[in-house]
């Protein structure tokens, strides 16, 4: 029977920047991942020649080499990663588009306020009062008590228009939560969004997961792709090991999970109470076409669409809510590495619904939200003439089946772990269940619960 210091379950960018810090001090540490490919929510694959990003749309968190002080620096030194391996190229402009509004934003945070003074001139002092409050708040603070974020934003901005604009990017980016969010939550995307902004990788999401996996292989640890695991044992209350499908037994001092807090106290050998997990599932329909969105004046890098007063953030109560949707363009960063267009678009999706079809309804149902997502950019763009070259579209089924996430919920439950604990002794929760949210978000998330709870001394560089 093999022993480890600490097992990790999942191989997603939480499970391997924590694998990488305690491989980084020594311990004998090993990832498991169910399935051949890392990455977790966010992965990557390839079609008839074609590089495809699953899940976020941009690495959110820019900063530029050298700043101090921000989630993206701080974990690259963790890491020892250097900036330059990333080759990140920043967002053109994203804009916000509610009905008789158009807000944009960039990463030069003066964007979002000009535009707002625009928009909303009488909201001028408001938006100070609460960039200032932003910029205050300690959002990493793991004592934070969850409270609400549109509560308490509402005692600064009076006008519920743009309160809904400036929620739209962060709710739809980050919240388990329906029609609202946890204050603490509120602040770490916004952050993340509107003062530090959006970028990408070159090559993608693929480049990042490259980067994290060299890493990791250098400093010793041991990574089991196809690896499912049948059960977390527990003896006395306390992690023991885990149990593999193949029925192989791996010992372990402590267990970090990065699957979910439902869906990891779901294998518990022990009963234990389990969060249940959230509502919040999605459609993603990705698109190439002959011609880039530049050819036809398209500049944004991704516009956040709502075509009704309030933006209603929930569970569609069909197959998807058509009523709003993100639309990515990822050749409007500032290095295009595509040979040709592409255009992600996003839909909230109902998991039941989506779940209950029949294989040739199911298909016909996709071939509708690909039709519907053509609709929308052809709505907002009538100039935009290309050819649709490949296609392809993930459903919420598609979520839980390479993410094993419970009703395909992309962003957990809505009560998170923020001390990465849970109720079995030396079982501990990182990523998107413990509360750090997207790319940077997630392998902070590791890299902090990592030093928390299994290295002996928390502050180590």
């Amino acid at each position: 029977m093999t022993n480890y210091d600490t097992v990790i379950i999942g191989a997603g960018m939480s499970g391997l920047a924590a694998g990488i810090r305690l491989a980084m001090f020594d311990q004998k540490v090993c990832i498991l991942e169910k399935h051949k490919v890392p990455g977790g929510l966010n992965s990557y694959y390839e079609r008839q020649g074609r590089k495809l990003d699953v899940g976020l749309h941009a690495m959110t968190n820019f900063a530029c080499k050298g700043e101090r002080g921000r989630p993206l620096t701080k974990l690259l030194k963790q890491l020892r990663i250097p900036y330059e391996k990333l080759e990140l190229s920043q967002q053109n402009f994203s804009r916000i588009h509610f009905p008789g509004y158009n807000i944009s934003f960039s990463n030069d945070p003066q964007l979002l306020t000009k535009e707002i003074e625009k928009n909303f001139p009488q909201q001028k002092d408001h938006v100070a009062r609460l960039l200032e409050l932003v910029r205050n708040f300690d959002d990493v603070n793991l004592d934070n008590k969850p409270q609400s974020a549109k509560e308490k934003v509402r005692e600064i901005i009076t006008d519920e228009n743009l309160l809904e604009m400036l929620f739209c990017p962060l709710l739809i980016y980050g919240s388990a939560w329906e029609n609202d969010m946890d204050f603490s939550q509120f602040v770490i995307m916004f952050k993340s969004i509107y003062l530090e902004g959006f970028s990408r990788p070159q090559n993608g999401v693929r480049t990042i997961i490259n980067l994290l996996l060299e890493k990791y292989k250098q400093l010793g640890g041991e990574l089991r792709l196809g690896t499912g695991i049948k059960k977390i044992d527990i003896e006395n209350g306390s992690v023991q090991g885990v149990t593999l499908d193949s029925g192989e037994k791996i010992q372990a001092k402590k267990v970090m999970s990065s699957i979910g807090l439902p869906e990891t106290m779901n294998i518990v050998s022990e009963k234990s109470d389990a969060s249940p997990p959230g509502n919040m599932s999605f459609t993603e329909t990705i698109l190439f076409f002959d011609k880039k969105p530049v050819d036809f004046g398209i500049k944004e890098t991704i516009i956040f669409y709502n075509n009704h007063e309030k933006y209603d953030y929930k569970k569609a109560e069909d197959f998807c809510d058509y009523r709003s949707a993100v639309i990515c363009f990822p050749n409007n960063f500032g290095c295009d590495d595509y040979d040709e267009g592409l255009i992600r678009v996003t839909f909230i999706a109902n998991f039941e619904k989506w779940n209950e079809l029949d294989r040739p309804t199911y298909l016909q149902r996709k071939k509708e939200v690909r039709d519907e997502a053509m609709a929308l950019i052809t709505k907002l763009f009538p100039e935009f003439r290309a050819n649709l070259l490949y296609h392809d579209v993930f459903t919420p089924k598609t979520i839980t089946r390479y993410t094993g996430h419970l009703k395909g919920a992309v962003y957990g439950t809505t009560r998170k772990a923020r001390d990465g604990r849970t109720s079995i002794k030396n079982l501990f929760i990182c990523g998107t269940d413990q509360g750090f949210l997207g790319i940077v978000g997630a392998m902070l998330s590791g890299i902090s619960m990592a030093n928390l709870h299994c290295l002996m001394n928390g502050d180590k560089t």
